[in-house]
């Protein structure tokens, strides 16, 4: 539910056992349960073992959801005062200026987004109500490839501003009711409108799915733009989204042994180390990976597999090479970074409620780390010149200019050995006998595959409207039909209940 109310007078009063409210809790905290990522405000501390908390949006959900009357822990959240953060951001308003915030408030690795927090819609309203600045609230797509890795790479989109319905305003204004009502329609349309700028999906399985299906989708050879890629993945989650709305949550069996089969693919490729693009160059090869059962004679074996050991020697040469200027002026910082990142990452996954895996966290961490380690690593080297060789002083302030360089066309050049490296790993797998089996298998699974999936979609695609057939979409009113029906279809299940 991505509704937050403003304000609300209902309370619920809670009993501790063997808890010290009154030093552990102050007035205007938050307290959350167990399973939730809601925290539930504190109107006020009475004692030791009594406090009452805040009705609101999705708060009786959660205690439903508690063992309640058995004791439960909870984890408190700080108040923080953001009465200064709101004048700042007014101020910069009043002028012309422009604001960024991420109104899930926090940060997270989940396929979806997280309930938005009430902020927004308060800031918005109070420009307006101050200045009489209806400010246009443009919804940003930051969408990440591989955002856990260094040098992963992102696309960022904007989509068409959300303004206030200037009409809204007394509303605001009275409050109450009123207030939270106006609140949560602008919410409501601020979390539409981002939508239509990000890629989202119910779980990390359905993601998976589509990541295999856009890349056996698209034609071979083709580069496609990030751009690209981008519409192509949305394409195919929201018509994802809209066919389980159309089956009522139960797609047909052979769209639901495809996926199957898509996931088992994209096993296998993880098992053996190597990429879909990869694959397609196993088709290609002349002998049938080296093999003598295959009707190959020995000496055709044997120079296929000498010239499968000169591609390894050969790559394995290039990327050594590419990598020596890293050696020294980025690997032992890369390795300390990473340690800390996957330390940092296992810490705030711990302490959180809504991130799955913790990836969020560990390329800033890495950035924040290499921030710190590279300078002094220079350092550590300068002052090892100084003590353990007896160069003069100008030839040691060459060398110490040089590590900025060095590092950075070492990071580039290990980069490009870094993409030989992938293409090394058929090679080797290939002088492994059990694997050279699986290896000959991929291309007619991905052949067979590739023609169902595209079978599937044009049988379903025509349903799908204009998600099919048109090549340029307003990705905005396409999440709010997808959102329409949605409800439509939560409403038609509501009803079928009641009626039983």
């Amino acid at each position: 539910n991505s509704e937050e109310v403003c304000e609300t007078d209902i309370t619920i009063e809670v009993v501790g056992k063997g808890t010290k409210f009154t030093s552990e809790v102050k007035s205007g905290d938050k307290i959350r349960l167990p399973g939730t990522s809601l925290g539930i405000k504190v109107v006020s501390v009475d004692d030791d073992s009594t406090l009452s908390l805040k009705v609101e949006t999705g708060v009786i959900d959660v205690v439903k959801s508690q063992p309640f009357p058995e004791p439960v822990s909870f984890d408190v959240l700080p108040r923080v005062d953001q009465a200064n953060t709101y004048r700042s951001v007014l101020e910069k308003l009043s002028t012309g200026g422009t604001v960024g915030i991420f109104p899930e408030g926090g940060s997270h690795d989940r396929t979806d987004l997280l309930p938005l927090k009430v902020g927004v819609a308060i800031i918005a309203y109070s420009e307006l109500e101050k200045d009489g600045v209806n400010v246009p609230i443009v919804p940003v797509g930051l969408n990440y490839f591989r955002a856990h890795r260094f040098r992963g790479k992102a696309t960022v989109e904007f989509g068409s501003p959300t303004y206030i319905d200037p009409k809204t305003l007394d509303d605001y204004k009275r409050g109450g009711a009123d207030k939270r009502k106006v609140c949560n329609e602008l919410l409501g349309r601020i979390e539409h409108s981002m939508r239509s700028v990000i890629v989202s999906v119910p779980d990390y399985e359905t993601m998976q799915t589509i990541h295999a299906a856009r890349r056996l989708y698209r034609e071979d050879g083709v580069v496609q733009s990030a751009q690209d890629r981008q519409d192509m993945g949305r394409r195919f989650a929201e018509g994802y989204k809209r066919m389980l709305l159309q089956t009522k949550g139960d797609p047909p069996k052979e769209w639901k042994v495809l996926q199957d089969r898509l996931l088992a693919y994209q096993k296998e490729l993880d098992g053996l180390g190597i990429r879909d693009y990869q694959v397609v160059g196993l088709d290609h090869e002349q002998y049938e990976l080296g093999s003598e059962t295959e009707g190959h004679t020995k000496v055709e074996t044997f120079l296929y597999r000498l010239n499968v050991f000169g591609h390894i020697v050969h790559l394995v040469l290039i990327s050594t090479l590419a990598c020596l200027p890293s050696l020294l002026l980025n690997l032992p910082v890369g390795l300390v970074a990473r340690k800390y990142a996957n330390y940092k990452r296992k810490k705030a996954l711990a302490a959180s409620k809504v991130k799955v895996l913790g990836y969020d966290v560990v390329l800033s961490e890495r950035v924040v780390c290499s921030i710190v380690l590279v300078p002094t690593l220079w350092v550590i080297y300068g002052l090892a010149l100084v003590v353990f060789t007896d160069f003069d002083w100008p030839t040691l302030a060459v060398c110490f200019t040089c590590f900025p360089l060095f590092s950075y066309w070492g990071v580039h050049a290990a980069e490009s050995g870094m993409v030989d490296v992938k293409d090394l790993r058929p090679y080797v797998m290939k002088m492994i006998p059990s694997a050279r089996k699986r290896l000959a298998a991929l291309p007619a699974t991905r052949k067979a595959l590739r023609d169902d999936l595209r079978a599937q979609i044009r049988k379903i695609g025509p349903s799908l409207g204009n998600l099919y057939f048109d090549k340029e979409l307003n990705w905005a009113e396409i999440t709010r039909e997808t959102s329409r029906m949605s409800v439509a279809a939560a409403e038609e299940k509501g009803d079928a209940k009641k009626e039983k």
